[in-house]
């Protein structure tokens, strides 16, 4: 069984050792290229204000998070949900580094600690679309997925719509993880399929042409080459002038 997790935050700001803090966590986990039900998102009280540049981002205000859990309530949780699990996260250096320095405050483990890798997806996507915008909204747009109820950074629905942007890029990967047995039965299923259509199909009738018909259309072979001057109609002609050409 293949587990990841797709990761997005929120913070206050952009300088993780700077004293910005997390103030939203959302995961989404994909088991063997399947979104599941299984969801992990907190608000988080980050014990300082929040400026107003990063409000006009996510739209959470001190006031609307004083209320909920501080990091160090919800890191053994969270640390949990994450545990063994492949990260996939969009600009990974900058959610890791909040992340590691949330839990360095806590003398807990780094993510490196806990997960059995992470995936830069941004990385990915600048990689398989260099030169062009690579940012989530241009992802969707670019592979057809609907962002439309994205009018604020929210880190459920970033992750929840970062997990079908990576299945999206991934997709060729699909087939690689076919066994044998699966694959053997796609193939035998394909073969049976053309032997039905093999079977159903209908005969093609030949019909030929009538002497009626044969005299209609050497006269009209005849009228192509009185128009051209005598010469030859290519129907008349021996198919061994042309073989060279």
């Amino acid at each position: 069984m293949s587990r990841q997790i797709v990761l997005d935050t929120e913070t206050t700001g952009l300088n993780a050792n700077g004293g910005d803090r997390i103030v939203e966590i959302g995961c989404v986990e994909v088991i063997d290229r399947r979104i599941t039900d299984n969801h992990y998102h907190v608000y988080i009280n980050p014990e300082r204000d929040v400026p107003e540049d990063a409000v006009k981002i996510h739209g959470l205000t001190a006031d609307f998070l004083s209320d909920k859990p501080t990091f160090s309530e919800v890191a053994e949780g969270f640390c949990d949900f994450i545990r063994d699990a492949e990260l996939i996260i969009h600009n990974a250096e900058f959610d890791v580094g909040f992340l590691d320095a949330e839990l360095n405050r806590l003398k807990m483990p780094p993510v490196a600690k806990l997960a059995v890798n992470v995936i830069d997806s941004l990385a990915m996507a600048k990689q398989m679309f260099p030169g062009k915008r690579n940012n989530l909204d241009a992802l969707c747009d670019r592979l057809e997925i609907d962002n439309s109820q994205r009018t604020l950074h929210g880190a459920l629905l970033d992750a929840e719509l970062l997990a079908e942007v990576y299945l999206g890029l991934t997709r060729g990967q699909k087939s690689l993880m076919i066994d044998d047995d699966e694959d053997a039965a796609v193939r035998k299923a394909e073969r049976n399929r053309q032997s039905a259509d093999d079977t159903d199909r209908i005969p093609i009738m030949v019909l030929k042409a009538s002497p009626e018909e044969l005299a209609v259309h050497e006269s009209v072979l005849e009228g192509i080459e009185k128009a051209n001057k005598g010469k030859a109609c290519i129907w008349h002609q021996d198919p061994a002038d042309h073989q060279a050409d």
